[in-house]
């Protein structure tokens, strides 16, 4: 595989990157993505995983837009109310890099699905907004030994750890989940809309160094985010 005279001049920025490079660019060419949810967070992350030129960006939604998602969801425009989530996330990413294939899953992750969906892909990136399935793509994941991105936020704040098989996940952080109720969702307590674009950004980075293999990921840490003090942690797991 090899980069084209276009693709060289696209992803320039990034070939003159110290670890980084022209193999780096190549591994993302080859490299497939899946986003499940494509709302506040995974909006952001699918925008720069198509700009950064990974070869397939999965999107997995049975949501329709609604006009209370275009505060953050900013793969979405007010012409696209009603329409899928992955259509119109779809157009918009062609449109920003038609180079990168982009897969349109129109369902919403199940117990029945999970497991042969995410087995055909490199890397996941949680970008749910329910604890059921939060739960659902960590399990599938830490049994087909899949690395994923998971990333959360409510209010102000936000936080993202990723899983690579052998390290912590989502059950060693946080145990079981708690009972259906006991926590205040978006659309109840809210959420700033720049709160879900840096926890996004930070998924779809973490995305991009486990294939170029530079940097730290976020294994065994878990990086939180506090918009309104700017107070930002990076908490050690084991």
């Amino acid at each position: 595989m090899m980069l084209s005279g276009e693709e060289a001049l696209r992803y320039s920025r990034h070939i003159k990157l110290p670890g980084f490079g022209t193999e780096g660019q190549l591994r993302l060419k080859s490299a497939r993505v899946l986003i499940v949810g494509v709302g506040g967070l995974g909006s952001p992350a699918a925008q720069y995983l198509a700009a950064a030129g990974v070869g397939t960006v999965a999107l997995m939604d049975g949501d329709k837009v609604s006009l209370s998602n275009l505060q953050r969801q900013i793969l979405h425009t007010t012409p696209d109310l009603g329409t899928a989530k992955v259509l119109s996330a779809s157009e918009k990413l062609h449109a920003l890099n038609p180079q990168v294939r982009v897969e349109k899953i129109e369902q919403m992750l199940t117990s029945a699905n999970a497991r042969q969906t995410i087995y055909n892909y490199d890397f996941i990136i949680d970008a749910t907004d329910s604890m059921e399935a939060k739960y659902l793509i960590n399990d599938t994941c830490v049994t087909l030994g899949k690395p994923y991105s998971h990333g959360a936020l409510l209010g102000y704040e936000g936080h993202v750890f990723t899983f690579i098989p052998g390290h912590a996940d989502l059950r060693t952080i946080f145990g079981a989940p708690l009972a259906e109720g006991t926590l205040q969702t978006c659309s109840q307590a809210g959420v700033l809309g720049t709160a879900a674009g840096i926890i996004g950004l930070i998924q779809a980075a973490e995305a991009i160094k486990f294939f170029v293999g530079t940097g730290q990921l976020l294994t065994d840490r878990m990086l939180t985010v506090d918009t309104l003090s700017w107070e930002i942690n990076c908490i050690k797991m084991s």
